[in-house]
């Protein structure tokens, strides 16, 4: 399985204002097929908690801060965002969280795929049992 990392994007700097691009197979490791963003997340709440089966996600902070919070059924790590020239990539089959978010923040999520119900792990028990049936 793929390991989540972080991933530094391009950076063009100008004195008008600085550029970044993700380019996919190119920047990240699989091809666009839905793009959505969070944002006006209240003080205090939390979004994700789920996994996917096949989805793969690269999440940039576009503005403000958050954190995620990754899970692969043994070991939990978690990475804070900050900065638009730097993404997180998610492999499929990590249960994903996401806190912590600043005043105004903004997530920008790159999908591998369709939204499709189906791909969505809700519950942590199942999560947990789909895990060691890998092993």
């Amino acid at each position: 399985m793929k390991e989540p990392h972080l991933i530094d994007l391009p950076k063009f700097l100008d004195e008008r204002g600085n550029l970044s691009v993700i380019e996919e197979m190119e920047d990240i490791p699989f091809k666009v097929e839905r793009t959505y963003w969070i944002y006006d997340v209240p003080g205090g709440e939390a979004r994700g908690g789920h996994a996917y089966r096949q989805n793969q996600e690269f999440i940039v902070a576009l503005s403000g801060s958050f954190d995620v919070i990754l899970d692969d059924g043994k070991e939990k790590r978690s990475f804070h965002l900050n900065r638009s020239y730097y993404g997180l990539y998610v492999p499929k089959g990590m249960w994903r969280e996401m806190e912590n978010f600043s005043t105004n923040s903004l997530a920008l999520v790159l999908s591998s795929t369709k939204y499709d119900e189906n791909d969505y792990i809700r519950d942590y028990h199942e999560f947990l049992k789909l895990k060691s049936d890998e092993e």
